[in-house]
Formats: structure tokens, C-alpha cells, sequence
């Protein structure tokens, strides 16, 4: 391993445009809440291998190779793991190995669930790259660095090589220019009545007694004429987040501003922070204090966020040590620029036997977005939304090749594929819920989506 500090005038941002166009980059963007949850923003790019999966269809390129075969994609990416894991200490929590994303779609390979929702969209259920030379933004100290593990060539020529492009560029000067395109018309798979009787739907279920809660979403889509580049560039300044992304996954571009962890693994802890609860950020000082006061006092959003804690806390004991489990925060308030959430975390001491894998599927996808109890929610979510949720609601993120994680859970995210946009929003139900209040809360959730697509 060879890490060596650079300094540079460019922030995280400018840094990435310079490796924008190269193959399969990514931008793992901690734009908000430094000193918590964000100390640090990632850049990597033209990986050494890339991962793809499509149901049980697998393609694994490497070295200008394809190969493609059938088989479970999770026992092909801990095949992958193992083949080039490694131990080592670094003060950073992420210098090099798998970054991509899991769709929700992946449940398909953990449980036996319908799947009888349309896709449409037709991108992999699975993308990972196994990245080396990665860019390190140390948001505290504001320092930045580049890390190689020496996967692909010789660690210290690697770090040296992109040393000189990060210095080419700041000679030439690096500008970024985001146009504001025209506006566009959202068409959505949902008409604002179908939606409200599909949350009743869902509250009849509770009533029957099947579930407690369900998660239940509609998604917008549109054409656009900007580039994915220039629509992050734009979503980042209107909604920054501790766990925002750019993935370029070679069909298409993931767009997304997550607020949320699904789950991170560093020093055998695993820890997930689900949010249950929403309040639109108010348009003056007094209509927002009023706002937080609410949710903050709100038994409806606590009794929604303590059914997802217990599930949480049951899916990490499936792999943490016993009485390790631990709820570490519970009904803390977070503030972003257009929505006030609820958020909790809960802990765990992951047993000996388990590697990063099993712990990915022990919890996935996300207990915040599925309801409880689980897999009842999910077969419901397949009865009542139309289309599959494929990205949404799964998860972004790297698996470093030493064993730490961090993966987000993918809300406030468009997805971004032959000139059009994808997005989807939606909310906990439970039996007290209002139809028409949670309608209006996919909006306010999707409000900072619509600003940076500048639609109508």
C-alpha cells in the first residue's frame, strides 16, 4: 500500500470533473455533515475488473476479457472478495477494492419473493468495480490524498501517474459549467388518486393483520438534455448529503443525493442507521421550528421508526455476536435543505464466522425501505407498485478488500439512462397514516429531484 498526500486548490468536485469521462468512474460525495458521517469523499476510476449482474446472468471483465456465465451474484462477488483480499491498517476507512451498487431486485437472491412488477428500465441488478488509485478528500482537515494498494502495477507508480493528471489539469485550469436546461414534464406511475387508494390498500392489510408497515413508492420519469454530470452537479448544490454518489456503470448514470446508510462494517462492528419520518422544511423560520417540533413530538413517526429499529436490531443479531445488538441512537432529528428526517442506529459485534457477504445479505435490502415484518412487506411492495424498483432502495457504496463497508440505502437518487431520468419516492405506511398526507410527502422527499431536473 503506497498513500501520498497531494496538494491541490481543487475541491472534491472539481477533482472528479477531471476524471469524469474515463471508464466506469465514480464519485462517492460526502457533501454534508463533516464532523459525523461524511469526513471523507472517494474518487476512482477504469477499474481492474468490472462485475455485472442480471438475474442469474453474470459477466465478470477483466483485462479487455468477457466472461459470462449463470450463477448466484452473491457467491460471484465473494469469489471476487476472496481472490483479492487483503490485510492491512490505514487511518482512511476506504483506499482501494469494490465500489457499485446493489439494486433492490438483488432480495430476489436472499428469499423467495413474486416478481411480477415491470422492468422497464433495463439496467444490471448488480454493478461493482474493483478500483485502485483511489482519490481520498479529507473533508476535516481539508487535505487530500491518493491511495493505491498496488492491484493493478506497482502501488507507488500508480499513485504517482494520477498525481501528474490531477496536476496537468490544475495547470490548464478546470472549469465546470452546469446549464440550466429546459423544463421538463414529469409523468409519473401513479395518478395522485391510484396512489391514495393504494395506500389504502396497504392500511387494509395492516388491519387484516399481514403486516405492521409496508414502504410503499411511486416513481417519476422524464426526458432530459443535460448531461448525468451536469444533473449532479446542480441536485449537489440543492441537496448535499453524507452519503451522495456518481456512478458512471457504463449503460447509465446513478445520480444521488442519499441521506441514508444501509450499513457500515469497520473493526468487526456493523452498524445501519434506518430514517422513519419526514417533515418539509418550512418556508420561514417560525413555519420550520414548527415543523421540527413536530416530528420531534410526532408518536405516529417514533412508533413507524421503533418497528424498523426492531427489525434492524433482529437482522444484525442473524450475524453479530449475542448481546452485542445495541441501539446506540434512537429519534435523533437530522435537517437538510428541504426535509427534516428521523433517524436511528443500531450496533452490533459481527461473529468470526461471517465475512462481508453474509452480512450484506443477513440485512438487505434495508429494513426502512421495506416495512416489517420483511419479507410480507416485500411481497406486498411486488402486488401494489408497478414497476420494479431495480437501483431504488438498494444500496451504494464500497467493500474495501480489508473488510470495511459502507453502503448507502438509495433514496433521493435518479437514475439516468438513454436520455431520460428515473426517480422514486415514497414513505413508511402504518395504520394511522393519511393517504393524502403521504402523497404530499413523496413530493416533499422528491422536492430537491424536481428542482435539479428543473421540471414544470
Amino acid at each position: 500500500m503506497y498513500i501520498k498526500e497531494i496538494i491541490t486548490a481543487l475541491d472534491s468536485f472539481q477533482l472528479y470533473s477531471i476524471f469524469k469521462d474515463r471508464p466506469y468512474s465514480f464519485f462517492l460525495d460526502s457533501g454534508k455533515n463533516y464532523e459525523r458521517l461524511g469526513k471523507f469523499s472517494f474518487i476512482g476510476f477504469n477499474p481492474h475488473l468490472v462485475f455485472k449482474s442480471k438475474d442469474q446472468h453474470i459477466t465478470i471483465t477483466q483485462e479487455g476479457k468477457e466472461d459470462n456465465f449463470t450463477g448466484d451474484p452473491f457467491d460471484s462477488l465473494r469469489e471476487i472478495y476472496n481472490q483479492f483480499q487483503r490485510s492491512y491498517d490505514s487511518e482512511f476507512p476506504f483506499v482501494g477494492g469494490l465500489v457499485g451498487y446493489l439494486s433492490y431486485d438483488m432480495c430476489h437472491h436472499i428469499e423467495k419473493l413474486p416478481r411480477t412488477a415491470v422492468d422497464d428500465v433495463e439496467i444490471p441488478d448488480c454493478f461493482f468495480g474493483l478500483y485502485d488509485g483511489i482519490i481520498i478528500v479529507d473533508h476535516i482537515h481539508n487535505r487530500t490524498y491518493i491511495a493505491s494498494l498496488g492491484i493493478k502495477a506497482e502501488a507507488k507508480e500508480v499513485v504517482e501517474e494520477i498525481a501528474k493528471m490531477i496536476g496537468v489539469a490544475e495547470e490548464k485550469g478546470v472549469e465546470i459549467n452546469l446549464t440550466n436546461k429546459q423544463q421538463v414534464e414529469l409523468k409519473a406511475n401513479f395518478t395522485r388518486e391510484d396512489y391514495i387508494k393504494t395506500v389504502n390498500r396497504v392500511r387494509d392489510y395492516i388491519k387484516s393483520g399481514d403486516i405492521y408497515q409496508a414502504n410503499l413508492t411511486q416513481r417519476f420519469q422524464c426526458e432530459i438534455e443535460e448531461t448525468p454530470f451536469e444533473l449532479y452537479g446542480k441536485l449537489r448544490s440543492i441537496n448535499p448529503a453524507p452519503f451522495a454518489s456518481f456512478i458512471d456503470f457504463g449503460e447509465g448514470h446513478i445520480v444521488s443525493s442519499s441521506p441514508e446508510r444501509f450499513i457500515q462494517i469497520r473493526n468487526d462492528i456493523i452498524e445501519t442507521r434506518p430514517i422513519k419520518g419526514t417533515r418539509p422544511r418550512g418556508k420561514t423560520p417560525e413555519e420550520d421550528q414548527f415543523n421540527r417540533n413536530e416530528l420531534l413530538n410526532s408518536e405516529k413517526d417514533q412508533a413507524e421508526l421503533l418497528m424498523i429499529v426492531d427489525l434492524e436490531r433482529n437482522d444484525l443479531g442473524k450475524v453479530s455476536k449475542n448481546g452485542t445488538v445495541k441501539v446506540t441512537e434512537l429519534f435523533h432529528l437530522e435537517e437538510y435543505p428541504t426535509v427534516y428526517h428521523l433517524v436511528s442506529t443500531v450496533q452490533g459485534e459481527i461473529k468470526e464466522e461471517y465475512d462481508v457477504i453474509d452480512c450484506i445479505k443477513a440485512t438487505f435490502p434495508g429494513g426502512s425501505i421495506t416495512g416489517a415484518p420483511k419479507i410480507r412487506a416485500m411481497e406486498i411492495i411486488d402486488e401494489l407498485e408497478p414497476t420494479q424498483r431495480n437501483i431504488y432502495t438498494g444500496s451504494i457504496g464500497y467493500i474495501g478488500l480489508n473488510g470495511d463497508v459502507d453502503l448507502n440505502i438509495v433514496i433521493r437518487t435518479i437514475v439516468c439512462k438513454d436520455n431520460k431520468a428515473y426517480f422514486q419516492v415514497g414513505g413508511g405506511i402504518v395504520w394511522d397514516s393519511d393517504a393524502e398526507m403521504e402523497y404530499e410527502e413523496t413530493l416533499h422527499k422528491g422536492s430537491a429531484l424536481m428542482k435539479a431536473l428543473n421540471s414544470k
